[in-house]
């Protein structure tokens, strides 16, 4: 059996914080989720987030007690995992992500690609 390194993560804004106050059951399955992701592999319920072009953000959507989480995350860097966004969905009817979900979502994919240029410049590099 080959082992792989795993893929650092990162987490964007409030992502850890706001994981944390899940439920312990979805709390599990969104960290096997980024286990996975650490990995190079992909979690079974793991999709791509519409309207971000691909494959390269994906989100977890776990049901528990009546209410629904997402965790979204990153893979568009082959060398690591950024966290996005964690929240639970108030929505009552329809089962798109908010607007302002979204919005935040893509504010910190930008905050992710900046991290990413600075963390993965080879030291002793000028910008």
């Amino acid at each position: 059996m080959v082992v792989y390194p795993l893929k650092p993560l990162f987490w964007v804004a409030s992502s850890r914080e706001d994981l944390r106050c899940f439920p312990a059951k979805v709390r599990r399955e969104v960290g096997f989720a980024l286990f996975r992701a650490q990995q190079g592999g992909k979690h079974p319920n793991a999709r791509p987030l519409k309207g971000f072009g691909g494959a390269g953000v994906l989100e977890i959507i776990t049901n528990f007690d009546r209410s629904t989480y997402r965790s979204v995350y990153t893979i568009r860097f082959p060398d690591a995992v950024y966290v996005l966004h964690a929240f639970q969905k108030k929505a009552r009817s329809g089962k798109a992500t908010p607007r302002a979900e979204l919005e935040r979502i893509r504010t910190r994919l930008r905050r992710a690609l900046l991290h990413h240029a600075e963390w993965s410049r080879p030291e002793g590099t000028q910008q």
